[in-house]
Parts: C-alpha cells; sequence; structure tokens
C-alpha cells in the first residue's frame, strides 16, 4: 500500500494517534514527532511533505477555535514567517545532510532553553521577539517541516493564557503548511503518494487531537507549559542523535 509495508503501515498509524495527541494538547509537535518516524521508511522530503499537510488537514478542524481564542501577534509572526519560510525551503534542497542535522540539533536546542531557562532570567522586547520568532518558523517551517519550535519560546515566555497561546500556534499553522506543501510539491519533493499517505494517516491524528484537547481542559497553565516543554525536549533531543548518529 503506498510502497509501504502492511508493518510500517501500522506503525506511522499508531506515531498519528500519539503526534495527534501532542498536538491537540501543546498546539504544536505533529511534526516533531511523525516525521522523524516516517523518515524512517521513506525520504525525509517527503516525510517533512506529510506532516505539512496533516497539519493542515487537522488544522481545518480548529477554525472555529483560532478565531474564537488566537491572540493578534499570530498575523506579524505569520507574515514574517511567510517571507522566510522559502529560505528555508531552499537550504532543505541545496545542504548537505551533515548540515541539515547540525541547524536542525542548534535551532530545537535553542528552542527548549528558551522555554526551560527562568522567565525572570532572559527578558526581550515584544517586537523585536516577535521578528524572531517569525524568522525561526518560517524558516525551520520551510527546512524541516516543524515551525513550533521557532514560534513555542516567543508564545510561552510572553505570558499569554496557555489557550491563547495555543490557539495562535494553531493560527499560524493553518497558514503555513498549505503554501510550505504546495511548495514542496512545485519543487518535485513528493506529490500524490504523500497526500494519499496523509489522508490515510489523518483519522488517527484527529482522534488523537481530539483525546488532547480533552486532556488539555484538565491541566494547569503549568502543566500545559512544562508539557510544551517536554515536546521541545524530545525534538532537540532527537536532533541531537542524529547529529551524533550521522
Amino acid at each position: 500500500m503506498l510502497g509501504l509495508s502492511l508493518e510500517a503501515i501500522g506503525i506511522a498509524l499508531v506515531t498519528a494517534l500519539a503526534a495527534g495527541f501532542v498536538r491537540g494538547l501543546a498546539g504544536f509537535g505533529l511534526s516533531v514527532v511523525i516525521v522523524p518516524v516516517l523518515a524512517l521508511t521513506i525520504a525525509p522530503r517527503e516525510a517533512v511533505l506529510v506532516g505539512n499537510i496533516s497539519l493542515f488537514l487537522i488544522g481545518l478542524t480548529d477554525i472555529g477555535r483560532i478565531r474564537r481564542e488566537a491572540d493578534r501577534s499570530a498575523i506579524p509572526i505569520t507574515l514574517l514567517a511567510l517571507a522566510f519560510m522559502p529560505l528555508g525551503l531552499w537550504a532543505l534542497v541545496t545542504l548537505s545532510a551533515d548540515w541539515a542535522r547540525l541547524l536542525i540539533a542548534l535551532v530545537s536546542l535553542g528552542a527548549f532553553v528558551l522555554v526551560v531557562v527562568p522567565l525572570g532570567k532572559i527578558a526581550m522586547p515584544r517586537k523585536p521577539a516577535m521578528g524572531l520568532s517569525g524568522f525561526f518558523t518560517g524558516f525551520f517551517g520551510g527546512f524541516a517541516g516543524m515551525p513550533g519550535p521557532g514560534m513555542a519560546p516567543f508564545y510561552l515566555r510572553g505570558r499569554l493564557p496557555p489557550r491563547e497561546a495555543r490557539a495562535s500556534m494553531m493560527a499560524i499553522f493553518l497558514v503555513l503548511t498549505p503554501l510550505s506543501s504546495a511548495l514542496f510539491i512545485a519543487l518535485g519533493v513528493g506529490g500524490m503518494r504523500e497526500v494519499l499517505l496523509a489522508l490515510l494517516l489523518f483519522p488517527a491524528v484527529l482522534v488523537g487531537d481530539l483525546m488532547g484537547h480533552a486532556a488539555f481542559g484538565r491541566v494547569t497553565p503549568r502543566q500545559w507549559q512544562v508539557s510544551v516543554a517536554l515536546v521541545l525536549g524530545g525534538a532537540a533531543a532527537g536532533a541531537v542523535w542524529k547529529l551524533l548518529e550521522g
């Protein structure tokens, strides 16, 4: 099926369920979970495309929540991300695998550190912080299909209520992912097989996402911050592992 064994499809479905849960709880992280697993059976670039399509499909289910809860900061960050996403795509198709692993590790570790360092230790004016968030969101979204590490530090350190912060990240994903997917396909990175694979995985993503939303309603703001930090920590650990392995 789609050039994959039944075992690979089964693993992908279980991973999609877990990725959906992480996304529903944290507001991002679907690609952080699903892309590395898919990359074990298909080309990494194609795995990034599947992750982007999956993010867009699940984002369509949250339009109402996004309209009610998202903060206006999502607008300038999205515009900046759109401007810098082509730079990330260019890096994806031109840099060697070694450089790619290094950049992913550096950005992932940087995002994790910015989240876990006590808020009083690092302070940046809102507009420069928003600018950096837009740049890294766009670059990392195009380069690795993981815009979340670029925006998560801003929304956790900006002291928005978790509900607004989570909805704002979802809003940015909803705009970036279809454009990123279209650019991937235009560049010849993937095609109909990846679209069909994303559609096949979508029911599992949706069920996991609903479970994540239910869990979000039961956690405190502090518990939500810890869950986001754990997602970023997992991404950073995976990136460093790939760097050392390579």
